[in-house]
């Protein structure tokens, strides 16, 4: 059974009733995570939780290293992991303070590394179904006994921020039939495919947006108010989760790049080779996974 990770995201910087164990600050081949790792014992299972936005929020989503993030979580063990985010709603019945769990996603980033693979070895894994159902069917047992408001068969829209989207814009991503939108949700998905994660995004509706004609213009600090909510919300949430987790890996994520590098051994770079070995050492030989 692996570790859980946790990757707290906007107003989710530290996760109550942590049992420490320890602090890990660790530099992957892509650089150092946003924060270091924090392993502890929750709910009666190990946990490793990371701040995405690290101490305090001082990253913005397109400053993020994702790839150092998703790297150090797949390292130190971790096999499943559940992010949180706050997310903007596009449909009238996914109100704030409300969940929701996509099952899909639309990738509207423009300037953020997003594979490991590349500089040398090629490599394409699928990702028809971005999110882990297995992980998303834990996460909505664990909300429906706590009464929490949980949506799934959802569209993300994931764009490249720091501003928020122009009412245009809003209106397009609703006529696409996305229901909710946010800037930290990509790269972070494709990158826990590739590194043969299970991955399950958890969302926490803040706002409107800029589509709804009768609700004001997204503004900060009604999102802060309802990330406060959202996140006591997120913490007993999580809690059910724990238990629920069994950690037995029926999908298929856990063998996504089993057939992925398509360049020929003989001419795949060696450095970069040697690269992935830290997140793919069970797919390529030599260091695994959790050493």
């Amino acid at each position: 059974m692996g570790r859980i990770g946790i990757i707290g995201g906007s107003g989710f910087y530290a996760l109550p009733d942590l049992k420490v164990k320890e602090e890990i600050a660790l530099e992957t081949p892509w650089g150092m995570p946003s924060r270091p790792l924090v392993v502890a014992d929750f709910a009666g299972r190990e946990v490793v939780f990371l701040a995405r936005h690290g101490k305090g929020h001082r990253l913005l989503p397109h400053e993020v290293n994702y790839r150092a993030n998703i790297a150090a979580l797949a390292h130190v063990g971790c096999r499943e992991v559940f992010a949180f985010s706050a997310v903007g709603s596009l449909r009238e019945e996914l109100a704030p303070l409300d969940f929701v769990l996509p099952d899909q996603v639309i990738d509207r980033t423009r300037a953020r590394a997003s594979t490991f693979f590349g500089e040398g070895v090629a490599g394409h894994v699928a990702f028809a179904d971005p999110y882990c159902g297995r992980l998303a069917d834990v996460a909505a047992a664990a909300g429906a006994e706590l009464g929490i408001a949980m949506h799934r068969g959802e569209t993300l829209v994931c764009i490249e921020g720091p501003t928020f989207s122009t009412r245009a814009e809003s209106r397009l991503y609703r006529s696409w039939g996305a229901g909710v939108i946010n800037m930290s949700a990509q790269p972070e998905a494709r990158l826990a495919r590739e590194a043969e994660l299970c991955y399950c995004l958890i969302c926490m509706v803040t706002d409107y947006d800029c589509w709804r004609s009768e609700s004001e213009d997204v503004d900060v600090g009604v999102i802060l108010d309802n990330l406060g909510k959202n996140t006591r919300a997120a913490a007993q949430l999580l809690r059910g989760i724990a238990e629920r987790a069994a950690g037995e890996r029926t999908c298929a994520c856990g063998a996504a790049a089993r057939k992925a590098i398509i360049t020929a051994a003989a001419e795949r770079d060696r450095r970069q080779e040697e690269r992935l070995r830290y997140v793919l050492g069970d797919v390529l030989g030599g260091e695994t996974k959790g050493a």
